[in-house]
């Protein structure tokens, strides 16, 4: 081989391994620590991006897909995660550490999302997610709304309010105070009627015309909650037609029955919510009563309480810090 064919050869493999090692993630920070005047130690940039790229791996979750289950009907997915080494590294670098004290992760999202299944009922969040929501039923009366709206405010919550249309062209007042609140408003269909007896056209319409009272109040709803859990496919399939998902709940409290004791809908909130919960509830006395416990309830068990949109979400959120018994 000539000799001009073997420097050529040279040439083209020392190139790009030149190339990585100015762009390195170790020598770059060098270099910005030259510039910025310091005389840092090379070899303890290198065991540090070492560190980090070994604990990456531990550290990483994959993503959970959207899914159909059996019992559960659609399961929104859930966002994995992966260590930002180049930004921990900085950081770790800047506080002069030799292992990182704060990781910065970003998120991986799944390759199926829950727009991408067909349409059915959502009964829960992912079982992964440690986020719950409160989703408020409103068809009848206010006595008992403000109270539980001062709790909520008191707590720090978002919940989801599914206004009945025949309730809000009444209450257009207090609808407008949930929204100031911060809280999400769905669609509950105006007359509170049996939707698995509609045809498709009068399925259209309850929610349409509720919709139209909800577009008042300057926002849509993205979600829809049959009367009574009463819907059938073509019912999902209207709702979905007009942009809205159908939800039903994990949990119900029961609290439209007179005889269900605030202690009993506590007990009954703390055996069956976990993970990905819809919490049933409406406005009345035993609600108001319970709600604070219920509350406290969620935060026991480390789950942070949030929106229907925020709990469906394949968004990752950090568990609550399990608070002591009380």
């Amino acid at each position: 081989m000539k000799k001009w064919q073997i420097r050529k050869r040279w040439i083209l493999f020392l190139v790009p391994v030149i190339w990585m090692g100015v762009h390195s993630t170790a020598v770059t920070a060098y270099i910005e620590t030259v510039k910025r005047g310091a005389t840092p130690a090379v070899f303890a940039y290198d065991e540090l991006q070492d560190a980090i790229a070994k604990e990456s791996e531990r550290r990483a979750q994959k993503p959970i897909d959207a899914r159909f289950d059996k019992v559960w009907k659609a399961i929104p997915g859930y966002n994995g995660r992966v260590v930002d080494q180049e930004a921990t590294y900085q950081l770790a670098s800047k506080e002069k550490r030799t292992f990182p004290k704060q990781w910065i992760y970003r998120e991986v999202p799944p390759k199926v999302g829950l727009d991408d299944l067909s349409p059915s009922p959502i009964y829960r969040g992912n079982e992964h997610k440690p986020m719950a929501a409160l989703m408020i039923n409103v068809a009848w009366g206010t006595e008992h709304l403000s109270n539980m709206l001062a709790t909520l405010d008191k707590e720090h919550v978002k919940a989801t309010f599914f206004l009945d249309g025949s309730w809000l062209s009444k209450h257009e007042q207090e609808a407008r105070l949930i929204l100031a609140q911060g809280h999400e408003i769905g669609n509950h269909a105006y007359s509170h009627p049996m939707m698995s007896r509609l045809n498709r056209a009068k399925a259209t319409q309850e929610i349409q015309r509720t919709e139209s009272f909800i577009r008042k109040l300057g926002t849509r709803s993205h979600f829809f909650a049959p009367p009574s859990g009463d819907f059938t496919q073509q019912t999902v399939e209207v709702a979905h037609g007009l942009g809205m998902k159908t939800v039903m709940w994990t949990v119900d409290t029961v609290d439209w029955r007179k005889t269900s004791a605030p202690a009993w809908m506590i007990s009954r909130v703390r055996e069956k919510a976990g993970n990905g919960a819809l919490i049933l509830m409406h406005p009345t006395d035993r609600s108001a009563i319970a709600l604070p416990q219920i509350i406290r309830t969620m935060k026991q068990k480390g789950i942070k309480l949030g929106t229907v949109a925020e709990v469906l979400s394949s968004k990752r959120v950090n568990p609550v810090e399990p608070k002591g018994t009380f």
